[in-house]
């Protein structure tokens, strides 16, 4: 029993170390057979026009870099550097079609051939683990800084929730209906504040994942994801005055507008609740060095400079802008949120804040292919 689940232990290891040092895929397959058929037809072109075949072993190598650097594992980088000196030999080298190592120098020049192109395959397998893995330290970072922020970021909503609902329930003939409809209007906006920071937690989850369909990305007009993220905001915050200044050409984006309607509503709330004193916001949209720009600007206290680095870390030490913010709504998975979003539409975000006074965060999305004049 115990060799034979040593035997069995023994196969899966050697399946696992064949599936990360040779993986089998149709996308390895193709790259591999486009590339040699590619670099055979090149030279066969340059046999017509040259009677020197000095760049032919030099055309494969570069053959065997390409299919390293397009493909997983050792397997294909390898099988490259073996068929391209067979192939140089063969088809390329006089005497044409047929194996020939005797010529004089011959051997010392394809084994260095080979040896060079083990060695590119082996580098470039290793660099692409590399950062496999340093992509995956990233997303278990982000993973730490979401949980340690939830901890925070959600218990205090729950919290107040709960107390509210059971202040109306418990004390129902001693509280006006008044007091009654305060304390329920406040458990309706944590409760509303909690479905966002879901969203924000789940957006997070497939992009990080690399869930299939994370992204349903599609041309839209910016200002109607703009204009649509401010009127939801608008009916929040009917207190604050929503400044909107955009193109008078439509900007075309590649967007999922979903998500970039979130990290809008996203800004547009943390500009209130984090500003503290924030009665103004200026949302501006315009291009800047071939890409689409959005900022959102408030007049509130702004931004602690010691956290301006971290803002977007979803770090729970970051989660405030100011040192005597209120912590009940944590900025951080929100932030946190927002990056992430972004940075998988090919954009970046930023904050900063202003000379006169309060704070602008703002990002860039890369432009569509169109744009439309407004009328």
């Amino acid at each position: 029993m115990h060799d034979e689940k040593r035997s069995v232990s023994s196969l899966q290891n050697l399946r696992q170390k064949l599936k990360t040092y040779a993986p089998m895929s149709l996308k390895g397959w193709l790259v591999y057979l486009l590339a040699m058929l590619i670099a055979s037809l090149v030279c066969i072109m340059l046999q017509q026009v040259s009677t020197s075949d000095v760049h032919v072993p030099i055309i494969f190598v570069l053959v065997v870099l390409v299919v390293s650097l397009l493909t997983e594992g050792y397997f294909y980088g390898i099988l490259a550097a073996l068929t391209s000196v067979i192939a140089v030999n063969y088809a390329f080298t006089a005497p044409y079609m047929q194996i020939d190592f005797t010529p004089y120098g011959y051997p010392l020049t394809f084994m260095t051939m080979l040896a060079v192109g083990v060695v590119i395959s082996t580098l470039m397998t290793r660099v692409q683990q590399q950062e496999k893995l340093r992509l995956e330290n990233e997303r278990e970072k982000l993973r730490a800084n979401l949980l340690r922020g939830m901890s925070h970021d959600l218990r205090t909503p729950l919290t107040g929730i709960s107390g509210s609902i059971s202040a109306v329930l418990d004390n129902e003939a001693y509280l006006s209906r008044e007091q009654q409809r305060e304390l329920l209007e406040g458990a309706k906006e944590d409760a509303d504040w909690l479905c966002r920071m879901v969203e924000n937690l789940l957006s997070v989850t497939r992009i990080t994942d690399g869930a299939v369909g994370a992204l349903h990305t599609q041309e839209e007009a910016l200002e109607e994801v703009i204009g649509a993220a401010v009127l939801s905001f608008r009916k929040r915050h009917p207190d604050v005055a929503v400044e909107v200044s955009v193109p008078d050409s439509v900007l075309m984006v590649p967007i999922d507008p979903v998500l970039i309607q979130q990290v809008m509503q996203n800004l547009l709330d943390n500009a209130v609740f984090h500003g503290k004193t924030t009665t103004g916001i200026r949302v501006r949209a315009y291009t800047e060095n071939g890409k689409a720009v959005v900022s959102v600007e408030d007049n509130g206290v702004g931004i602690d400079r010691s956290r301006l680095n971290h803002l977007f870390d979803g770090a729970l030490p970051f989660s405030g802008l100011q040192q005597n913010a209120d912590h009940t709504r944590s900025l951080g998975i929100g932030l946190s949120a927002c990056r992430t979003i972004i940075q998988a539409h090919g954009g970046t975000i930023q904050a900063h804040n202003l000379p006169e006074g309060g704070a602008c965060f703002s990002f860039t999305l890369p432009l569509g292919g169109s744009s439309v004049e407004n009328s």
